[in-house]
């Protein structure tokens, strides 16, 4: 098992290329169960749930490969991957793959929507409360689909002569249920209206690529989304969007050296609600066509109070990341978590460090203090462990992050991509 060894170091300065998002690549390449013909992913970033869902995905019949470089594309640049689902030779997705990636359980629109049937774990062995599978359940069975839960699986079967279009109003925003609904939707029959859907620009990013592959989708961006269902949809090429929460990411680690870095191809319309919070900070932010720079050259870090929120709001995956930005702030500063109940698991890690966080309900109340301390610390999950790494970035000493594989899910190259900028990272292996 890897770990990570940080010693603080002084600024960052340079550039940073910001890899395709993983929250976009994973329901594009769910979207290859709709079709027969070939669907080329392009931007694909290097991770270990991509890696993972590919596998997933073969269980079902679809076949990927990796393609060659265009020109221009260096060292940095996402792959191409084309994925075919020619035929789905599998409905069933067993819990020992599902458990991996609770995102594998979007695979029950396609496959309903496709093959009319779909037996899939509840994930992570999950039960309904707990970020519920009620609202896909619901959804799907706005479309005509029968379910039963039945020995911690999800059995549903489409009507006879497949999915029919519908009417569905959440009662909450949920974008893994938006994703589902989406694609399940683009093969019924008939007109379905999606009303108080997610509008997260990896919703949007879906519903572009189903398009090219023949969807007829509109209301992209908004809360209500119109499918007219088609009978198939054909092959396509589509280009993932840059990661907003990566970007993000490298911007808190900026501004917690400071210095000055491009972050390059980043979009801060994807993220504007961050770089608004992050400008309170005293940090400088400009954007334009290559990409957004972040600039803080002395100051101090300005205390700041926000609550996450569905897009545009504050993202939740951005969360302990500003909040480890904040424990050097000159100030007092409030986190509230509205999206998960179970969001503040790195508090303790970072008070390992010297962070100053108490926590009251849904708001943690940060006090910035002068210094921080290299210790051992364990990441307890994907954003969690990013929370860690920044605040090794300026802490006295080496800081020791463990149980990395939760970084390699979601950052690609996370550490060269420090590294090329000043930061004194890199892995070690504890095997042997």
């Amino acid at each position: 098992m890897d770990k990570l060894i940080i010693r603080g170091n002084g600024t960052l300065n340079g550039e940073i290329p910001i890899s395709g998002a993983k929250n976009a690549a994973l329901p594009l390449m769910i979207a290859s169960l709709l079709s027969a013909e070939p669907l080329t992913l392009e931007n694909m970033p290097r991770l270990a749930d991509v890696e993972a869902l590919k596998s997933i995905l073969s269980n079902h019949g679809v076949d990927y490969r990796v393609m060659g470089k265009k020109a221009g594309d260096t060292a940095t640049t996402g792959r191409r991957i084309e994925f075919q689902a020619a035929e789905i030779v599998d409905t069933h997705a067993p819990y020992d793959l599902v458990r991996k990636m609770r995102a594998s359980f979007w695979v029950i629109g396609p496959l309903l929507a496709r093959a009319g049937e779909a037996r899939v774990s509840l994930p992570g062995g999950c039960a309904i409360g707990t970020r519920p599978i009620d609202l896909f359940i619901e959804s799907l069975q706005a479309l005509g689909a029968e379910i039963e839960i039945d020995a911690g699986y999800v059995n549903a079967t489409a009507p006879s002569g497949g999915l029919k279009g519908g009417h569905y109003k959440f009662p909450k925003v949920s974008v893994g249920a938006t994703h589902v609904m989406l694609m399940a939707a683009s093969l019924a029959d008939g007109t379905t209206i999606i009303e108080n859907a997610a509008r997260e620009p990896e919703v949007t990013d879906l519903a572009e690529c189903l398009n090219a592959m023949g969807a007829k989708i509109s209301g992209l961006g908004t809360t209500t989304l119109t499918i007219e269902g088609v009978t198939s949809l054909h092959g396509a090429t589509h280009r993932v969007l840059p990661d907003r929460i990566e970007t993000g990411t490298f911007a808190a680690c900026v501004a917690m050296t400071g210095g000055d870095v491009l972050l390059k191809n980043a979009r801060a319309n994807l993220l504007q609600e961050a770089l608004d919070v992050l400008a309170q900070t005293g940090t400088e932010i400009e954007s334009g066509n290559e990409g957004i720079r972040i600039r803080r050259n002395g100051g101090d870090i300005l205390p700041i109070d926000f609550s996450t929120d569905p897009f545009p709001g504050f993202p939740t995956d951005l969360q302990a990341q500003f909040m480890a930005l904040v424990t050097r702030a000159n100030g007092v500063s409030h986190v509230t978590e509205t999206i998960f109940e179970n969001r503040f698991m790195h508090v303790q890690e970072l008070a390992r460090l010297g962070a100053n966080i108490s926590i009251s309900g849904q708001t943690a109340t940060v006090t910035g203090v002068e210094r921080l301390s290299g210790a051992p610390v364990m990441a307890t999950d994907l954003r969690a462990s990013m929370s860690l790494v920044i605040a090794g970035l300026v802490a006295d000493g080496e800081t020791e992050v463990n149980r990395v594989y939760h970084l390699d899910r979601g950052f690609e190259l996370l550490e060269d991509k420090l590294s090329a900028v000043g930061a004194d990272i890199h892995r070690v292996s504890t095997e042997g």
